[in-house]
């Protein structure tokens, strides 16, 4: 199967942008007040187990290449009520995640530039309005756009990290663990955040062009670069910084003075600007892509459907996309809501949505080998993410009835004409049948 026109290179910057994220500038600053010293525990513990996800997601993919993602997973695995929930789950968290990630990259811009909070907020509407701009070009030229950008970003990343190191002091990881082991449990929760990239770039599967070669290629790849940038860069955060890591919104810009000095600032601003719009720009890709595919499959309006094919621009789901984002960063604004509760009910979302796609990971794919194994440890650990995220449980509890609610008042028509409509998500793969 050639599949789309996404080359691997393209590809796989995509996926580093979603996975990498914006999130490493706030998040060592977020788990270390959680957790202290012991942060770096969850962050290791979390990236370990990303493995397996990354892995089933992949070989998912390859399978079943499709906009709806991991929606289509469900689907073949559960059912299409099951799959409805899980799409409405991912295409509810995205505005709440890309306004996330774009306010950490304002922040950063404004704070380089010396202005006021709320030229943070207009930084983050710049980054969310060029995200979807590039997106409503197409995905090739987007996928261009980040190549560069990531290829920038790691370079700034890894000369950030090499010239703080000498600054490094052992005192700082004493104590340890000040808030006992319940403390790296809450700060895992925020974390998640930065390892719940994989489910957003199931979306781009069918983009990709020679998907089952591709797309394990590209995992592969994302999976070297983002370990050793968030092993390096969180040990060094609390090594170099200690007990300010947790006070700052800006650790990184704090890291990256006591290596470059002031003029730094400049420095921690085109990082900010280039790993948030890497995110977003991802994000927004394969929600648009679900949209339509929610809209071809009868779980959304049908109008959506409309540039769903790969290749395509999906540009009435994008259109509603941006109307979401934008509606929300009017509330977030007026209501003046704070980073740390953005980040952690988009991990309640994400975690819901990778739980479900993992479970279906150990339906499809063959038993008992090697990557049916890596599903099961990540159901596993994505059911123990879910369960410190404590009361934001309601919010993925809330949007699946929604989804319910509405599949019960769709028109039978509409019913029909999604039965009838041909999809990808719409044939139930035997259990264990691991098909291609």
């Amino acid at each position: 199967m050639q599949g789309g026109k996404l080359g691997l290179g393209e590809g796989t910057a995509l996926y580093i942008g979603a996975v990498l994220g914006p999130g490493v500038l706030a998040l060592p600053a977020l788990a270390a007040a959680a957790a202290g010293p012991a942060s770096v525990v969850a962050w290791a513990g979390l990236l370990a187990l990303s493995i397996p996800v990354a892995v089933a997601f992949a070989a998912l993919g390859a399978r079943f290449p499709d906009g709806g993602g991991v929606s289509t997973f469900v689907s073949r695995a559960f059912g299409a009520r099951a799959a409805a929930c899980v799409g409405w789950w991912f295409y509810a968290g995205v505005p709440v995640g890309v306004l996330a990630g774009a306010m950490v990259g304002g922040s950063y811009v404004a704070e380089a530039l010396g202005l006021g909070g709320g030229a943070g907020l207009v930084g983050a509407a710049v980054i969310l309005a060029a995200a979807f701009a590039a997106n409503s070009v197409g995905l090739q030229l987007s996928g261009r756009i980040q190549l560069a950008l990531m290829a920038l970003l790691v370079l700034l990343l890894v000369v950030a990290t090499a010239t703080a190191a000498p600054h490094a002091a052992a005192a700082h990881f004493t104590p340890f663990m000040p808030g006992g082991w319940t403390s790296v449990g809450s700060a895992a929760v925020v974390l998640f955040y930065a390892f719940s990239g994989w489910e957003a770039a199931s979306h781009l599967s069918a983009e990709f062009h020679r998907p089952k070669r591709n797309l394990p290629l590209a995992t592969g790849m994302t999976l070297a670069v983002v370990s050793a940038l968030y092993i390096a860069l969180s040990t060094v955060t609390i090594a170099v910084l200690g007990p300010a890591a947790g006070r700052s919104d800006v650790p990184l810009m704090l890291l990256m003075e006591r290596g470059f000095g002031s003029g730094a600032r400049l420095l921690t601003a085109v990082a900010a600007v280039c790993l948030s719009f890497g995110a977003v720009n991802t994000y927004i890709a394969g929600a648009a892509r679900l949209g339509a595919a929610l809209g071809r499959d009868g779980a959304l309006p049908r109008w959506l459907a409309k540039g769903g094919s790969a290749g395509q621009v999906p540009r009435r789901s994008l259109s509603l996309q941006a109307l979401l984002t934008a509606a929300l960063t009017g509330v977030v604004a007026v209501a003046g809501i704070e980073l740390d509760p953005l980040m952690r009910a988009t991990s309640a979302f994400l975690a819901a949505v990778t739980a479900a796609g993992m479970a279906a990971a150990v339906v499809l794919l063959p038993r008992r080998r090697p990557l049916w194994w890596a599903a099961v440890v990540a159901v596993g650990f994505t059911v123990v993410v879910l369960l410190f995220s404590g009361r934001l449980l309601a919010l993925p509890l809330v949007v699946a009835g929604g989804a319910v609610l509405y599949a019960r008042q769709r028109p039978a028509s509409a019913g029909r004409a999604a039965e009838e409509t041909p999809s990808t998500t719409s044939t139930r793969a035997p259990v264990g049948s691991g098909r291609s």
